[in-house]
């Protein structure tokens, strides 16, 4: 799995609002494909199953019951440009201010690679969250909606299918 999607799966604060993104004229060219949408309902059948007597779980279904959902769409394709520049700008231009602020953008123009960390502030409180993870074969966008603190979203590593980080 690339180390895109899995900052996309593990990163930062939820959102409120949704934003939109279609990517699904992408999905024919691509060989590989992650569609994730996890609903509030979704989330909270899951949490059901998890036991509030263990400390970590308990952490766990405290988080998910502040969200709304997660929405993942990540694409690996066999050659280079197979998506374009407008393809992110699609979603760029949803991400403006005053609401969205880019917290952090990372670029190497050797490997084509860039991330982008975008949050959603509401009322002085972080309320959202969208990642744009893109290289020259592939392509991640995260949308996490909910109410959340970034400290607590680790907490979801090892559940939900979402891959656990070993602390240092």
């Amino acid at each position: 799995m690339k180390p895109a999607f899995l900052a996309c799966a593990l990163a930062g604060v939820l959102f409120a609002q949704q934003f939109k993104f279609n990517l699904d004229h992408l999905a024919p060219k691509a060989s590989e494909k992650v569609d994730l949408s996890l609903t509030a309902n979704l989330l909270q059948l899951a949490a059901n199953f998890l036991d509030t007597n263990d400390a970590d779980e308990a952490k766990v279904k405290k988080l998910v019951a502040g969200l709304q959902g997660i929405y993942i769409k990540s694409f690996e394709f066999k050659k280079e440009g197979q998506y374009t520049k407008a393809d992110l700008d699609q979603i760029r231009n949803q991400l403006k201010a005053p609401e969205w602020q880019r917290m952090m953008g990372f670029e190497s123009s050797e490997d084509r690679e860039s991330v982008e960390i975008w949050v959603r502030n509401e009322n002085n409180k972080m309320t959202g969250l969208a990642i744009l993870a893109s290289e020259a074969t592939s392509l991640t966008v995260a949308n996490i909606v909910g109410s959340i603190e970034l400290s607590d979203l680790s907490e979801l590593g090892g559940h939900f299918g979402i891959p656990k980080l070993k602390k240092k």
